[in-house]
């Protein structure tokens, strides 16, 4: 096939749609571009069919950092495992792409994203979606496109809406709303934003819609270039015979469906499909309708459970539609960390346990984006036990970071910058039960924690799942729904915010036809149910608690010159290690001279203050010190006035009396009282001791008693005037040895030049 290429603007920015040069073997390859960031997509349909009751789709977004200019870190140098953002990638493609594939499609389906180009301008995410829907349609497959994805950002200062903003027109943002649909309908929605009103998001939204529509039609121009041959796919098809006999079953499931309890509703559920199976098949039936049996018997429970809510207005466990199931808070929940706190709504149960550390304890990351790092990070663990089943422990599934993200965006916007609260803030939210609405659970319990940890947020986060059921004009908005309403409803609706607005929202939208009203009204239901929640969660803690745990590490932040960062750090490290070792506390410079300092006792939180104080301090004249004596020369002692600066006390300063050598009256670790005395223009401090004993008897003259205490008088003079300009010791770390002749032998068989020679 001949190169192909649809090149056009919209929004003010350049894009392009390129396929028939590159990986030709595959189903569909398209190469996309938004700028210069450039990204293939690739799409393979498997020849045959699985036996699977579920869609085989599998997404991958490969991350190169070729595409960036840069060398993996890591000993390997190659790219391993996807990163957190890599895995949202692969799901922000994946959610709006799978619902358009025809019911009893059972070909396996891999479609990869590698990104080969980032411009460090335009992010590579949203333009992918448009890039699958277009190399699945260029391959001929029975996908229901095109399907495009756009991001919605708003000038912080203008309020004007941008739509696929660069990565410097986001940090200018203050909404983020990443919104994939067809021409049609809306399928996804994923935003973060600063508190934001339901007015301002629904505009964004419709906004969102519209561009897609846009984009949708490109890309069709682009396919129409392209004229790609329709493939025959078979579809699987259930046979009528299964339908027949499963669906007499509809009231019996019905009433085992009506059971507020999970576990005892899943049990009866169960029950009743294992009886259909053996009552109305035989084991050979079994065996050769296994899946459509399975399938057949998931649409009678969909079936049953939504007729319910649509006819009858009644949900499984008996709520209303816009009721809320019992909370169970209760913040501080655990003795000893930093803060915690236990969210507990029906059956759906999370603590979230928050950590403070220095801010060097971020989070590095290694991504082809321009962030290389995060202080706060929230992760999200759901193992099998809150489920009641039993599986493998391991790392974190796609799902689990997903829901980690979404929790961890709702609280962004409320945390404090780091020159109020220099700290990095790691959250886990832990699922120790689960039936639905367990990541609006997550961003609850943790701000809780938060508050329990004294940390101080703005405002309290809440958050609230919505559900639909929509049977043609017939539409059923369900607030905070369970585990079932999720699986077999139509929509879900996450929506995270403060009494002022939004923070957060996700959605996936299996409906067709969701209308901007059927939005706008589920987002009013999700408003009222977060100010319930928040309501409730207030009345256990009002606002974050006025001091810190007492295990948690007090910081205290200190400016210094920069300078003195050198001396502070000394040479190899070694005046930072010795404060460190010294007091207890943690003590961390920054290239702009703030020092934050970390302890959790308060007493050596003081101490390595003082200590670092004292190295940046400027000693000034009749200032005292008491100083340990730390070098000892023939014409004196050097005495250490502050970590990185010593003053000399010339011999003649040290006692009452003439002193003939400085180990008469000092060794090295003595401490003195010492006043300074002079200030040289070069920085040398000169000292006078205080608290000057008598000098040693007979430490006056020569041995044998004969000497002239005039020329030797004279003598002394001239030698500490030589040497006071050779060897005081001024303004070094204490590890450092001084150069010139101060450190060289004194030669003591040489003598004055006398007036007669």
């Amino acid at each position: 096939m001949e190169k192909i290429i649809e090149s056009f603007e919209l929004y003010g920015k350049n894009y392009r749609f390129e396929t028939g040069e590159l990986a030709k073997q595959a189903t569909g390859a398209v190469l996309v571009t938004q700028g210069d960031t450039t990204v293939l997509l690739t799409a393979v349909v498997s020849k045959e069919q699985k036996d699977y009751d579920f869609l085989p789709l599998t997404v991958d977004f490969i991350e190169k950092m070729y595409a960036v200019g840069r060398i993996p870190g890591g000993y390997l140098k190659r790219e391993a495992r996807p990163s957190e953002k890599g895995t949202l990638t692969a799901r922000l493609i994946d959610r709006p792409i799978r619902p358009g594939f025809p019911e009893g499609f059972k070909q396996e389906v891999h479609v990869v994203a590698t990104t080969l180009v980032v411009d460090s301008q335009n992010p590579p995410d949203c333009i992918c979606v448009a890039g699958a829907s277009a190399a699945l349609l260029a391959g001929g497959t029975p996908f229901d496109g095109p399907a495009a994805c756009v991001r919605i950002g708003r000038h912080r200062e203008t309020g004007e809406f941008i739509v696929n903003p660069s990565f410097d027109e986001l940090e200018e943002s203050d909404l983020e709303l990443t919104i994939a649909g067809t021409q049609d309908h809306i399928s996804m929605v994923e935003a973060g934003a600063d508190e934001i009103s339901e007015a301002d998001m629904l505009a964004a939204m419709t906004l969102g819609q519209e561009a897609i529509a846009a984009f949708c039609e490109k890309q069709a121009a682009f396919l129409e270039k392209i004229a790609p041959v329709p493939q025959e796919y078979d579809l699987h098809a259930i046979d009528p015979a299964v339908t027949a006999r499963i669906e007499p079953y509809f009231d019996a499931m019905s009433a085992a469906l009506k059971d507020p309890a999970k576990q005892s509703r899943m049990e009866k559920v169960a029950a009743l499909k294992q009886g259909i199976k053996e009552d109305e098949f035989t084991e050979e039936e079994r065996a050769a309708w296994g899946s459509d049996i399975a399938a057949e018997l998931k649409h009678l429970e969909k079936h049953a459970m939504r007729a319910m809510v649509i006819e009858t207005g009644e949900r499984a466990d008996g709520r209303a539609a816009d009721e809320i199931r019992p909370l169970f808070i209760a913040p501080g929940y655990l003795p000893r960390v930093h803060g915690s706190g236990l969210f507990q709504r029906g059956q759906t149960q999370v603590l979230s346990v928050a950590t403070l550390g220095m801010l060097n304890e971020w989070q590095r990351l290694d991504t082809i984006d321009p962030a290389d790092g995060k202080r706060y990070m929230h992760q999200y663990n759901f193992p099998p036990y809150c489920t009641g089943e039993v599986g493998r422990m391991g790392a974190p599934k796609r799902r689990e970071v997903g829901h980690g993200a979404l929790a961890e965006r709702a609280l962004i916007p409320v945390l404090p910058n780091e020159d109020d609260f220099p700290y990095a803030i790691r959250v886990v939210s832990e699922v120790l039960e689960s039936n639905g609405s367990s990541s609006m659970a997550s961003a609850c319990g943790s701000t809780l924690a938060l508050m329990d940890a004294g940390v101080p947020i703005k405002r309290p986060v809440s958050g609230i799942a919505m559900g639909l059921i929509k049977e043609g004009e017939d539409v059923v908005i369900l607030s905070d729904i369970q585990g079932l309403e999720d699986f077999l409803g139509d929509m879900d609706f996450k929506v995270c915010g403060t009494e002022n607005g939004i923070t957060a929202l996700q959605m996936d939208n299996k409906a067709r036809g969701l209308s901007v009203e059927i939005l706008a009204k589920a987002l009013d239901q999700a408003k009222a149910g977060r100010s319930y929640i928040l309501g409730e969660m207030l009345k256990t803690i009002a606002e974050p608690r006025a001091e810190l745990s007492p295990y948690a590490p007090r910081i205290e932040t200190i400016h210094i010159p920069v300078d003195k960062i050198r001396e502070v750090i000394g040479t190899g490290g070694k005046v930072i290690r010795g404060i460190q070792e010294e007091t207890g506390a943690t003590i961390e410079i920054q290239e702009d001279g703030t020092v934050h300092i970390a302890a959790v006792e308060g007493a050596a939180g003081a101490a390595a203050k003082a200590a670092v104080l004292a190295i940046v301090k400027e000693p000034e004249l009749g200032e005292v010190y008491d100083g340990e004596v730390v070098g000892i020369k023939d014409f004196g002692a050097f005495v250490k006035l502050t970590p990185g600066k010593d003053g000399l006390l010339h011999i003649s300063r040290m006692a009452n009396g003439r002193v003939a050598k400085v180990e008469d009256v000092l060794t090295l670790g003595d401490v003195v009282k010492v006043k300074i005395i002079e200030i040289g223009d070069n920085g040398k401090i000169s000292l006078d001791r205080l608290d000057k004993p008598e000098a040693p008897a007979g430490g006056g003259g020569r041995e044998g008693g004969r000497h002239n205490d005039r020329r030797d008088d004279r003598r002394d003079d001239r030698n500490a005037s030589r040497e006071k300009d050779r060897s005081s010791a001024q303004s070094r770390p204490r590890d450092r040895d001084f150069a010139g002749s101060a450190n060289k032998p004194q030669n003591d068989s040489r003598r004055p030049r006398r007036r007669s020679e």
